[in-house]
């Protein structure tokens, strides 16, 4: 039976590059149907940079990646899939394509390149025309230009920096250097003016990706053309849309998205006036609905989500955006997509097997042996604080001092507003920013006013943000950029620039500040930082969970989950050996005193980090320890950075590793096996589990249906060896449970998808609170499940289960009837005593027998 067939029950995440093409992907078909999986979830397909192991820099909207088998290759899979009974959801890049070399390989920006402002691509971009003197900066140049001018040369009609090929403006050609350079729409610079210069957003601080005005709906039309193409071919069934809070109008591109992709397709639909604008419906919600042939519906529910099904045989296309939401953070109702890509249920599944006491003593024990200052990882708030100040203040200059170029035109454009001054507006944009708990706030000008919560948090931010100036006058302007973020000061060009490009800048500094800085700096618990996730305050209640999960089942009942992604700090099964830590505290600080007596480190804060992460991965092979213990030490930027290396501190850091955990005598691992092998067994298995029956669609990055262990890219990104069956052992346990729960969903999408139902199942007795289990089924049936259902039972924080003597009496009372685990066969019914249900494995999977 399918409840919804344009709803996954379940993907599987295939990172496409040149080592692992359309034709690997293919082969794996058959293997991956095995699994139960319904669609196979592809990173971006387009043309990219040559050689890219991720396909997010995209060259070329209009052609499928020739490297990875073309369009012909992509179709090919397609109907291999088909074929099998599965079906294909890409990634796409909407936010920014590649500013590559050789230049050329973007047609569209070598052309902005040649012609300029007049160019016809010139709207693609968003550049501002009016810094740099009219020119766009390419930060290119390996020092400053005087030092590089003999690297320059006129060949074959272009100018020739190492790879790079920049066009001439026409009539250029024959003009001596300086004057040649001087002539041209673009200046090339060294490359650390970006910081300050930049004239063009960017994805974050990447210079080499540049910004796509894909609001703009020639823009647009342009770059979704082939994808349009691709799925009213029945190529593509589903997509995920990568970083939405890098656009300027986040929901008015979802809404031309899902407008366009219905007309490809051939849907309609309803609820919608001729623009395609949503609008509300009687009561203060709204609603959108296909008529008769299918697509889908969508739902605005009280207030507090939406819900996105696809309706009777028409087939929907299923769209979740990835958007990280903070822990109390809800996704905008009014989106027209399924929901999110999963990191918000990443990390209410991650928090279940976090032991707050031990976490507390961890974390003491952590801060006696590395002695950090409070800011630079010593406490979690602040160092988030002082990341964020850094990050405004050095990498994203350029992009605050363009929030206040254009805030200082709406000031001089209003009387009322003059007279504040440029450094006193920088400051209220700087100290605004650094105080938002999110990645962005969703306002606009001319659209809708900005949430309740939005404007409370703004207001919130604002009034601690006036503590930065120490006259009361001068403190009035957060007031100004608070408005003017908010939507609220007119509705100009200027206005409207600003309140888009506030969100994106914010976005921008929470990833980089959170994500890629602080949570390298605050290291108690690695598998606490983790994208989405929130190190000061990780554990999760099953209270907690228990309420996250029915809110989605509620409202958000088709979003996704995900473990594992490319994205992922840590694979889920390395988290799971890591979050055993806070059930072992103390065992685990005596160890690494131990490991760093027999190895000594200069820095502590390394030794306790670089000794973490092998423990995550399990092992101390030098080629994956070093580089991601060195990528993390860059990213932290305590001592070296990416851009300013220590070389001599990185070696410090290899020698460390290279004479420790790379050394370490197979007796060190054998000591922690013995201490962390059970509890991160159950850990891995109760997590999967999870998120393979907890509401919304689980997708499986490759090879984790296995165990596997991965750490920060590109080591998450190794092409995956499909297949195998291991014969026992956690691999081979969670290997039958995954097959276990997503043929469950493929047979029983009712019990799983949307329209169904999920119900907490609470033990009792003196373990309960050890005992996770819930209920799914059929909303057409009763909550107790009485003609059918799937019952998940988990064991958290299994290591102080064991020292309390165990289950012991505790029970879960199961709804009525008789039921199967479908791991062990073994039967239940009534109040199931724990210690039978669970002797085998630590998690259960029930069906009514």
């Amino acid at each position: 039976m399918t409840a919804d067939p344009g709803t996954p029950t379940a993907t599987y995440r295939l990172q496409l590059q040149p080592a692992f093409p359309f034709a690997a992907a293919e082969r794996a078909v058959p293997y991956l149907a095995s699994l139960g999986v319904s669609h196979l979830h592809l990173s971006p397909v387009l043309e990219a940079v040559p050689g890219s192991t991720h396909g997010y820099d995209v060259v070329d909207h209009s052609t499928v990646r020739a490297e990875l088998g073309g369009v012909e290759g992509l179709r090919a899979l397609a109907r291999t899939a088909r074929a099998h009974g599965l079906g294909l959801i890409v990634d796409i890049v909407p936010n920014h394509m590649a500013a590559p070399a050789p230049e050329r390989l973007n047609g569209p920006l070598w052309e902005v390149l040649r012609d300029g402002p007049t160019s016809a691509y010139a709207r693609w971009f968003d550049i501002d025309w009016q810094a740099q003197g009219g020119k766009v900066l390419l930060p290119v140049l390996g020092g400053p230009l005087g030092e590089e001018w003999e690297r320059l040369r006129i060949e074959d009609g272009v100018l020739r920096y190492y790879d790079h090929a920049f066009p001439l403006r026409p009539g250029t050609e024959g003009l001596p250097l300086a004057e040649l350079l001087d002539a041209q729409w673009y200046r090339l610079g060294w490359w650390r003016l970006a910081r300050t210069e930049l004239n063009y957003r960017r994805f974050f601080t990447i210079s080499e990706l540049i910004a796509v005005r894909v609001e703009d709906p020639e823009v647009f039309d342009t770059t979704h053309a082939t994808l349009l193409e691709l799925m009213r071919d029945g190529v593509v069934d589903g997509l995920r849309i990568d970083h939405p809070d890098g656009l300027a109008d986040p929901e008015g591109y979802l809404r031309r998205l899902d407008r366009a992709v219905r007309a490809a397709t051939g849907e309609t639909r309803d609820g919608a006036g001729e623009d395609g604008r949503w609008t509300a419906s009687e009561g203060g919600g709204g609603r959108w609905t296909a008529s008769e042939g299918g697509g889908g519906r969508w739902t605005a529910s009280g207030g507090e989500g939406g819900r996105w099904t696809a309706s009777g045989g028409g087939g929907g296309r299923w769209t979740v955006v990835e958007k990280i939401l903070a822990r109390d953070e809800r996704l905008p109702a009014t989106w027209p997509v399924a929901g999110t890509t999963g990191y918000d249920a990443l990390h209410h599944i991650d928090g279940l097997f976090v032991d707050p006491d031990g976490l507390a003593k961890l974390t003491a024990l952590y801060r006696d042996f590395t002695a950090p200052p409070a800011d630079l990882g010593g406490d979690w708030p602040a160092t988030v604080r002082r990341a964020a100040r850094e990050v405004v203040t050095h990498e994203l200059a350029a992009e605050v001092a363009r929030l206040t170029r254009i805030a200082s035109r709406i000031c001089a454009a209003d009387p009322r507003l003059r007279d504040h001054a440029p450094w006193a507006l920088r400051t209220a944009i700087r100290e605004l920013l650094v105080r938002l708990p999110v990645y962005r706030p969703y306002a606009s000008v001319g659209g809708p006013p900005a949430t309740d919560a939005d404007a409370v948090m703004l207001g919130s931010a604002a009034a601690d943000a006036r503590e930065a100036f120490t006259v009361e006058q001068e403190a009035r302007v957060v007031g100004v950029v608070r408005d003017a973020a908010l939507g609220r000061l007119g509705d100009g060009p200027d206005h409207r620039d600003f309140c888009a490009r506030f969100a994106q800048t914010a976005a921008a500094l929470r990833a980089k500040s959170v994500e890629d800085n602080a949570f390298y700096r605050y290291t108690p618990l690695l598998s606490a930082a983790e994208v989405g996730g929130d190190p000061g305050r990780p554990a999760v209640a099953p209270e907690e969970f228990h309420a996250f999960a029915a809110r989605r089942s509620r409202d958000w009942p088709a979003t996704g989950t995900v473990l594992s992604t490319h994205d992922t700090k840590r694979s889920a099964d390395a988290r799971a050996r890591l979050a055993a830590l806070t059930e072992c505290p103390y065992w685990w600080g005596r160890m690494v005193a131990e490991l760093t007596r027999s190895a000594p480190a200069h820095d502590p804060q390394l030794a306790w980090t670089a000794w973490q992460t092998a423990l995550a991965l399990g092992h101390g092979e030098a080629g994956r320890l070093v580089p991601a213990v060195l990528k993390g030490v860059r990213e932290a930027g305590l001592r070296t950075t990416w851009t300013e290396q220590n070389a001599a501190y990185e070696q410090e850091v290899t020698a460390f590793l290279e004479a420790g955990p790379c050394a370490a005598d197979p007796s060190v691992w054998a000591a922690i096996g013995a201490e962390l092998d059970g509890p991160a067994r159950a850990n891995a298995l109760g997590a999967a589990l999870l998120h393979l029956t907890m509401p919304g669609v689980p997708d499986l990055y490759m090879g984790t249906e296995h165990l596997y262990t991965a750490l920060v890219d590109p080591d998450n990104r190794r092409p995956p060896a499909l297949g195998g069956e291991p014969t026992d052992g956690p691999s081979a346990e969670k290997l039958l449970l995954t097959r276990a729960a997503l043929s469950l969903r493929r047979e029983h999408p009712e019990w799983f998808g949307p329209g169904s139902t999920y119900t907490p199942l609470l033990a009792s007795g003196p373990s309960a609170e050890h005992c996770v289990a819930f209920l799914r089924t059929d909303s057409t049936d009763s909550t107790d499940g009485t003609h059918g259902g799937a019952v998940t039972v988990v064991t958290r924080l299994s290591r102080r289960l064991a020292e309390a003597g165990g289950w012991g009496v505790t029970r879960l009372p199961l709804p009525p009837g008789r039921w199967r685990d479908l791991l062990s066969g073994r039967t239940a019914e009534g109040s199931a005593p724990l210690d039978e249900l669970l002797s085998g494995l630590p998690v259960a999977l029930l069906v009514r027998s």
